[in-house]
């Protein structure tokens, strides 16, 4: 999400929250278009919802293209994003020193680069390792998948130009242990990364699985991607051979852009990935909206969501898109998570926060609503985390 591409978060709908608020909560197939083995594959039982109240469908302008369906969405302007390129002041002062950074944000190796065969082995619980800005190696119910890769150096349609990391990837392609399936939220070049779409579709080929929103399927045709499964909001599928696991597309409220001529001809979302011993949610992009209590009642309670927590500044720009650090705690709370991972901070340097607010924030947002930390924890780029559950959901 650099300036030409992303921009935005949602006014926030319901202020009461605190302490009361979270104890009254925690109380209370798109198939691929021509693709034989993605319609060999599809799922064909449905899912149980459990609650099958209304939930919210992706619309359509008149256009065709996409757009919010939520009370909570604002365009973006030119004007406003001109107003925001040369009148707001970029407080994220990023260090220039490799010294300093390596003590405020040390990039550690992952433990797989040296132990790739321990990758997928944690029975009935799972395991999170952050790559950097919105990419989690995921191991669960005996499945390995990955979120929004993105390893290049920068969020862009060159390498040459654009929002340029500070912080590297913990790994390479190369690295990676072997994996199943690749979830994108939408088509800004900070989630969806061609080089590393291309690298991770050189190395694994048509037995990667790629769950992507509505629309992306022709750009990932031409990118050589074969095993692509193309989902709309509330559609589902799963990885072949292991049909205990569900991937859902879930709403989320954000856009799409690439090209000057392509906004929001792609859908955008969250991923919702329910297996039989542990539920996984991923939050992508995205301002705040009622959404996030749709999926929590439909799919929660989930064992680990990743959410968003950085390029939130300026609020009277950034909010339609992306929530700031309270508005994540409070997804966390909606989706009915039990632990939740922070994710898009750190690594790139896409609004005017001081590049370590956002954990800061996070931290006083869990206080102020009764949490504890380790509810809502952070990870250094390449960290892992088990999360050993004996609570297991049943269905």
């Amino acid at each position: 999400m650099d300036k030409n591409t992303d921009e935005e978060q949602p006014s926030t709908a319901c202020n009461q929250y605190p302490k009361e608020a979270v104890k009254k909560r925690q109380n209370s197939g798109r198939g691929s278009g021509g693709n034989d083995s993605s319609r060999t594959f599809r799922k064909s039982f449905r899912l149980d919802y459990r609650l099958e109240e209304d939930v919210t469908k992706s619309k359509r302008g008149k256009d065709g293209r996409f757009v919010n369906p939520w009370p909570t969405w604002k365009s973006p302007t030119l004007p406003n994003i001109l107003k925001w390129s040369f009148m707001e002041k970029n407080n994220s002062n990023v260090p220039r020193s490799k010294q300093e950074l390596d003590k405020e944000l040390p990039v550690l190796q992952p433990y797989f680069v040296q132990t790739p065969e321990d990758a997928g082995k944690t029975g009935a619980g799972m395991r999170v390792t952050w790559l950097g800005h919105a990419t989690v190696l995921v191991e669960m119910d005996e499945l390995v998948f990955l979120t929004d890769p993105i390893f290049s150096q920068r969020a862009s349609p060159t390498q040459l130009l654009g929002p340029k990391r500070f912080r590297g990837p913990p790994c390479t392609v190369a690295q990676l242990p072997r994996i199943d399936a690749v979830l994108i939220s939408h088509t800004h070049y900070d989630h969806l990364d061609y080089n590393s779409v291309a690298s991770l579709n050189e190395r694994f080929g048509s037995e990667l699985r790629w769950f992507v929103p509505l629309g992306l399927l022709p750009w990932m045709q031409r990118c050589g991607c074969e095993n692509v499964i193309e989902l709309d909001w509330w559609e589902e599928n799963c990885v072949p051979g292991h049909d205990a696991v569900t991937f859902v597309f879930t709403p989320s409220q954000h856009w799409c852009k690439r090209t000057v001529t392509d906004d929001n001809k792609v859908l955008w979302g969250s991923w919702s990935v329910l297996g039989p011993w542990n539920r996984f949610f991923f939050a992508g992009d995205t301002g705040y909206c009622f959404a996030f209590e749709q999926i929590g009642k439909r799919f929660g309670p989930f064992d680990l969501a990743a959410i968003p927590i950085g390029a939130y500044e300026p609020r009277w720009f950034m909010k339609y898109q992306h929530v700031d650090p309270e508005e994540a705690v409070r997804i966390h709370i909606d989706v009915q998570a039990k632990k939740s991972v922070a994710i898009h901070w750190g690594t790139f340097a896409l609004a005017n926060e001081y590049y370590l607010d956002p954990p800061v924030k996070l931290n006083e947002a869990l206080e102020r609503y009764g949490l504890k930390k380790d509810d809502f924890f952070i990870l250094r780029h390449g960290e892992s985390r088990n999360l050993n559950t004996n609570d297991r959901f049943e269905n």
